[in-house]
């Protein structure tokens, strides 16, 4: 895919993912990498290595923000992202089989997934679904395309997309956003 972006995920696309993980060997687990990518817009590295405090309240319980560190964050962009009512009750049930330290997402003998293993993961549940041209980013710039059609909504801007996205530039952001046909129809009939 040199010189490709990643294509953004339907809301069926993103049915068909959860249904994947959901029937997978470790169905929380894979739901949580679905969710962390496609509800707070993290990188494969990003949910690789994030831990418990970063997603854990001062009294231990699972917060409403993720306050990603700097050093685990591309170009050291830390940030802090609300959590989507689906990942803080995924996050909640993981959390209830015990393990509050650490990472959040472990491999099958209970360390840390690399990065790559997010990316194969994500690689072969793509491969499985038959969705061509997507990858391990298709969920971050799924969340990305969809904050910035919704902002107006909230009352934000671009540039509110912008730092949850964790981008230094604006044109960074820009780049990643899918621009809509029908959207484009509904406009020009405005015109």
């Amino acid at each position: 895919m040199a010189g490709k972006q990643a294509k953004t995920l339907s809301v069926d696309h993103i049915d068909d993912l959860l249904l994947f993980a959901e029937r997978s060997r470790h169905p929380l687990r894979n739901r949580l990498i679905v969710l962390l990518s496609v509800k707070a817009g993290l990188r494969a590295a990003e949910i690789a290595k994030l831990t418990w405090d970063m997603v854990l309240d001062p009294s231990g319980e699972v917060g409403g923000t993720i306050e990603l560190q700097d050093k685990i964050a591309k170009k050291r962009s830390g940030r802090s992202i609300p959590l989507h009512a689906d990942l803080r009750e995924a996050l909640s049930a993981v959390r209830q089989l015990g393990v509050n330290q650490g990472p959040v997402i472990r491999s099958q003998q209970g360390g840390a997934m690399t990065p790559l293993s997010i990316v194969v993961w994500f690689h072969r549940a793509f491969k499985t679904l038959d969705l061509k041209g997507c990858s391990s980013h298709s969920g971050r710039r799924t969340f990305i395309t969809r904050a910035a059609r919704l902002v107006h909504k909230a009352g934000g801007s671009l540039r509110d997309v912008q730092l949850l996205a964790g981008h230094r530039s604006i044109q960074t952001t820009q780049g990643y956003i899918d621009g809509d046909t029908d959207a484009q129809r509904a406009l020009i009939s405005l015109i």
